[in-house]
């Protein structure tokens, strides 16, 4: 074996999915520490993949963009560019863990040996008609898990213990003044996710009045904007934070007393910050989906439930570190 091994991860969006994906790189670099680990991702996440420790390389990708300019002669030009991006490096490995068609075909053309899940495994099963090696992987294991047993199958090796991130929290925001504080995660994909805005104000007003926190809402779009301001203006002690890329997210999230969120990318990079967190599902599957439940963080709901303020606060208060 050569002194180092270089290995492409696919895994092109999105943010949960990514995310979902550390644990395994964490336990993979453990076991294979001759590694080098890059990564081929959708550009607007690459800096959740620039944010783990044993990723060396980041290649950006711009699906979502060029399936909608795939008449353009530009878009062709761009996709060019990427598979002899790709094509530069000897890779021993390839490994696509997302298993769709959009991401079996780029993955392909890095033109190394290629592993992913096998037909009954993966989301698209024409996925697995690119692979060199077909990994049988329970698609009723959560997305964590499900990395994890593809890398060890992948790899040879059994997983063991539980997930462990390895990403560690960023800089504190240089907006955010210093203090205790709590982010509350109010936007998510669609409206079935979403928490009423009057639990959000009675939680908010629980954290400033009873545990000296300042709220801080983010937000990601006008509409999303517009409630952080819209809540922020009826809480007692709140910050409508600027708009922020995902290292810098990462900062805010990683120094906080604690995190409360609905179903959303941000939640599931809380998780891996280890900070205090409760993640609160409305309309998804929190087996599947959900948090890693730790000391640290819990999900309450399920499709069609939504949990109380009460049982918000109680399993917050639970949690370690929230003393």
């Amino acid at each position: 074996m050569r002194a180092m091994m270089n290995v492409l991860i696919v895994r092109t969006s999105s943010m949960g999915d990514l995310i979902h994906t550390w644990p395994a790189i964490t336990e993979l670099k453990a076991h294979y520490p001759n590694i080098a680990v890059s990564w081929l991702a959708e550009d607007a996440f690459c800096d959740i993949a620039r944010l783990h420790p044993a990723v060396t390389d980041v290649i950006p990708m711009q699906w979502r963009r060029w399936r909608r300019r795939l008449l353009l002669p530009a878009t062709w030009r761009e996709l060019g560019a990427l598979r002899r991006r790709l094509r530069q490096q000897n890779w021993d490995l390839v490994l696509d863990s997302q298993g769709l068609l959009k991401s079996a075909a780029p993955a392909r053309w890095a033109g190394g040996p290629l592993a992913g899940y096998d037909w009954n495994s993966a989301r698209e099963p024409l996925a697995s008609l690119f692979y060199d090696k077909k990994l049988s992987v329970s698609r009723s294991l959560s997305a964590i898990e499900r990395n994890r047993q593809l890398f060890g199958r992948v790899f040879g090796y059994a997983p063991e213990g539980a997930p462990r991130f390895g990403v560690p929290p960023g800089e504190r925001p240089s907006w955010m003044l210093s203090g205790r504080y709590a982010v509350l995660l109010h936007a998510t994909s669609r409206a079935s996710k979403e928490w009423p805005e009057t639990h959000w104000l009675r939680l908010g007003e629980e954290l400033s009045q009873k545990h000296d926190m300042v709220m801080v809402l983010p937000w990601g779009n006008e509409r999303e904007r517009a409630r952080a301001e819209r809540l922020a203006g009826k809480l007692p002690a709140a910050v409508v934070a600027p708009r922020m890329g995902l290292t810098e997210a990462a900062g805010l999230l990683g120094h906080a007393s604690a995190v409360v969120g609905v179903d959303t990318g941000l939640a599931h990079l809380a998780n891996a910050l280890n900070v205090p967190l409760v993640a609160i599902y409305t309309d998804t599957d929190p087996r599947l989906t959900g948090v890693v439940e730790t000391p640290w963080a819990t999900n309450l709901g399920d499709v069609g439930q939504c949990p109380s303020v009460e049982q918000a606060l109680d399993a917050l208060l639970s949690r370690q570190g929230m003393a």
